[in-house]
């Protein structure tokens, strides 16, 4: 079965983390994430776009460093990847997600 490839903490950017949260799409999907506080497929996402634009965008996230996606079966599998990300960038993603819970 095929891995889905994903950036050691290490190799995260802050400038790749911005950049992927700069997209509306993306910003929902993190703060969807964030409100289920749990694995969610892709499948859970209620936002109305194509199957290759949610792709796109996952994948996006996945470079970013912000999501990582497990296969379980046939369900694609998404998490937030919050306690890496606040560990390398304290109160980044928390920030962001208290912005969005704001509006």
């Amino acid at each position: 079965m095929r891995q889905i490839k994903h950036p050691n903490i290490d190799q995260v950017e802050l400038t790749d983390i911005m950049y992927a949260l700069s997209d509306p799409t993306r910003l929902e999907i993190v703060g969807q994430l964030a409100n289920a506080g749990r694995k969610m497929t892709c499948g859970e996402f209620d936002l109305n776009r194509p199957k290759s634009s949610l792709s796109h965008h996952f994948k996006i996230l996945r470079a970013a460093g912000l999501v990582e996606t497990l296969i379980e079966g046939t369900e694609h599998m998404n998490a937030l990847r919050v306690a890496e990300i606040e560990q390398k960038f304290p109160g980044v993603l928390q920030s962001v997600l208290t912005a969005l819970n704001k509006s």
